[in-house]
């Protein structure tokens, strides 16, 4: 019998983001969903090394990995909407849940256990869960920083909005990596093989 997980997985890259607003280069969710893995895997790592929490880093990146997938079947909805009311949030989390168990039930039986806490949210990782949250939040600020470098004003109130919400999750290593490595994405080319 043939399973579709990777299959439907594969189309992560069919899938844009940023819809509503005017890029100069378009992301999808491929390359937003490894961004997000190797941020989350920074994070885990950081904290773990600057604050003493014993995050297992290999599984916040899995988590990254994964955590939009739901996007291949729903799309990529704007934020505005998505968010926009408590009772729009809540059905938008329900479809998400929904396409999240049919997206497991795409693997053989014996694989499903191992792949449903990518997508559904367990306790044991509520901690990891937070550091993708914020990993999901910085690539968004660099999606910003990248278009306002290429002369796009169209995400500058983005850039803004996704500058406050980071710095309110409460999250100590999302802030060092902000401190660290985030005025690195604003320089071009020659100017980071300089600072290196």
């Amino acid at each position: 019998m043939s399973h579709s997980f990777f299959a439907m997985f594969s189309r992560m890259k069919y899938i844009d983001r940023w819809a509503l607003m005017r890029n100069t280069r378009k992301e999808n969710l491929s390359e937003h969903s490894l961004e997000v893995a190797a941020i989350a895997h920074a994070l885990a790592v950081i904290s773990n090394e600057k604050y003493g929490t014993a995050h297992n880093c290999e599984r916040a990146a899995l988590l990254g990995i994964y955590h939009d997938m739901p996007e291949i079947i729903t799309g990529d909805m704007p934020t505005p909407i998505k968010y926009g009311n408590p009772q729009l949030k809540q059905a938008y989390k329900a479809v998400e849940r929904e396409t999240a168990s049919m997206l497991v039930s795409m693997l053989p039986d014996y694989m499903q256990a191992s792949y449903s806490g990518f997508f559904i949210k367990q306790d044991s990782d509520a901690q990891l869960w937070k550091l993708v949250k914020a990993a999901d939040k910085i690539s968004a600020l660099i999606k910003c920083i990248e278009e306002g470098k290429a002369g796009n004003s169209e995400f500058a109130s983005a850039k803004i909005s996704t500058e406050k919400i980071v710095s309110q999750l409460d999250v100590p290593a999302a802030t060092d990596f902000l401190n660290e490595f985030i005025a690195a994405f604003a320089l071009d080319l020659d100017e980071l093989q300089q600072k290196n």
